[in-house]
């Protein structure tokens, strides 16, 4: 089954919607869940928080929030996902990422609010050679990885309970993302150098936004706490993930003609912060409490390429 399928049957049809709140609603995830909101409303009760809305740093702000806006279920997407940049500016990318997820978790707790927590494969140092599980040794290679993973750690200290969905490689039609960047620059040069050996699942948002909706829907008891795996497939390295967005961006008109993509190594193309090579991620233990999942990252691009051909990026 799939998220969708799976939804009506999560939570009593003779219960009123949850109520369910949503941190980082203005990035790829926040948005994608907006969107799934309004094809489906009725299943849940959404309300988006932005940070002119909510500063999620601030353990006042937050309390009063949660007080005078009751909620079931807090999802929270906001994250500073700017890896290099969080090496520049690590006390804010800690600030988000590892400080503020324990900050909601304490008040979601002591309110009986379930939190959903979005992690990232980056909490892995990538040396494996077979997808990650959720029981894997953590060993983030850069700042990013180290805050998100304090993140995880505070959620679970202060709400065993709570569930987090750690994932990767997201694209959406909105924000900044590795399509936006490969049809952008590709509609720019004439050739491109992309990295060929680092390995993952991309992930359309829309996909993620499914199944943290459905996960939304469960009743605790169905859905033990803990940290839950969810990625796209089929694996691809960064340059085989380009060649498809570029072939496909052509053949829909988004860019003339198609560039030439040279592979290369992650060392000859130095970042101030290493990325894991393996960001692959073993979806089995989520596939065991919600069914098979719509995972193929090929539909979500021909989505995204669709919408900017119709209603442009």
């Amino acid at each position: 089954m799939n998220p969708r399928a799976a939804s009506p049957d999560a939570h009593r049809r003779d219960a009123p919607a949850p109520r369910i709140l949503v941190t980082g609603a203005d990035g790829q995830l926040g948005r994608s869940l907006r969107a799934l909101a309004e094809r489906r409303p009725g299943e849940a009760r959404y309300e988006f928080l932005g940070r002119t809305q909510l500063d999620i740093t601030r353990a006042d702000a937050v309390a009063a929030w949660l007080d005078a806006h009751p909620a079931d279920r807090l999802i929270n997407a906001a994250a500073y996902t700017a890896v290099d940049r969080a090496a520049a500016e690590p006390d804010l990318s800690r600030a988000i990422n590892a400080a503020a997820p324990g900050l909601l978790a304490r008040a979601c707790a002591a309110r009986g609010i379930r939190l959903l927590h979005v992690s990232t494969d980056y909490v892995f140092d990538g040396r494996l050679d077979r997808p990650y599980r959720e029981d894997d040794p953590a060993a983030p290679l850069n700042t990013y990885g180290r805050g998100k993973l304090e993140g995880e750690r505070a959620v679970l200290d202060a709400d065993p309970g709570a569930l987090i969905v750690r994932t990767g490689w997201v694209f959406s039609a909105w924000g900044h993302n590795f399509v936006r960047t490969m049809v952008r620059l590709g509609a720019q040069r004439d050739t491109l150098r992309v990295i060929d050996d680092q390995t993952g699942g991309p992930t359309w948002a829309g996909h993620l936004a499914e199944v943290l909706h459905t996960l939304a829907l469960r009743p605790a008891g169905d859905a033990p706490g803990g940290a839950y795996h969810f990625g796209g497939r089929p694996w691809v390295s960064w340059h085989g993930f380009a060649l498809e967005i570029l072939a496909r961006a052509h053949a829909r008109g988004l860019i003339a003609r198609l560039p030439r993509v040279e592979a290369i190594a992650s060392a000859d193309w130095p970042a101030p912060e290493p990325r894991p090579a393996n960001g692959r991620l073993d979806c089995a233990r989520l596939e065991a409490l919600l069914g098979p999942l719509e995972r193929d990252w090929r539909i979500g691009l021909d989505r995204v390429l669709e919408s900017w051909k119709t209603e442009g990026s």
